[in-house]
């Protein structure tokens, strides 16, 4: 049997592995259009279940994944942060990718950022990973400035034209940033 998801803590949050009571609080994030603006759509409650069922099995097989995140203080979902496998085929592959979602009422706080910390600690510790990309629509200039912070590095040369959306569709053109263990580290001394 395979060991439960790691459960992480920072000063402000637990990074947790989602609950059967997260789901409602997680569709009205995902049905969010502004939480959503670089996507395609909002989702659907039955698409955010389907999500929330995807993140779980992501630890199963991965021994990583989206963790829930929940407010230390107040004990309510915020959103996700955490590591995951892309799923399509691009020029970076194959990858383990860094991304995060969180209500609105979070934003503007560090919290994408102190997360994502965690996240990437655990990453290149326990994990034992190499390198790690985080991608976004060239608009998403939030988390583009999360990137930055966590210092991933951003070369055009790898920017790509994403395959689940539409050609010619304003949210296909994404940058890609990267970071490597060597750098993290570095960064962590």
């Amino acid at each position: 049997m395979a060991a439960p998801p790691p459960v992480l803590r920072t000063p402000r949050l637990t990074m947790r592995p989602f609950r059967q009571e997260d789901r409602e609080p997680f569709a009205r994030i995902n049905a969010d259009p502004e939480v959503m603006e670089h996507f395609l759509a909002p989702l659907s409650r039955e698409d955010s279940d389907r999500l929330i069922d995807r993140i779980n099995s992501g630890f199963a097989a991965h021994g990583f994944g989206l963790w829930a995140l929940v407010g230390a203080a107040e004990g309510q979902l915020l959103g996700f942060t955490g590591l995951s496998i892309p799923r399509f085929a691009a020029p970076f592959s194959p990858a383990v990718e860094i991304g995060w979602r969180l209500r609105r009422s979070a934003w503007g706080q560090g919290l994408a950022t102190e997360a994502a910390t965690a996240a990437l600690d655990f990453g290149f510790g326990s994990a034992g990973l190499e390198e790690v990309v985080s991608f976004t629509s060239v608009g998403n200039i939030r988390s583009q400035a999360v990137m930055r912070r966590l210092g991933m590095t951003h070369d055009p040369g790898d920017d790509f034209q994403h395959p689940l959306v539409p050609p010619g569709h304003p949210l296909a053109p994404h940058l890609l940033f990267r970071i490597s263990r060597e750098r993290w580290v570095g960064r962590r001394r």
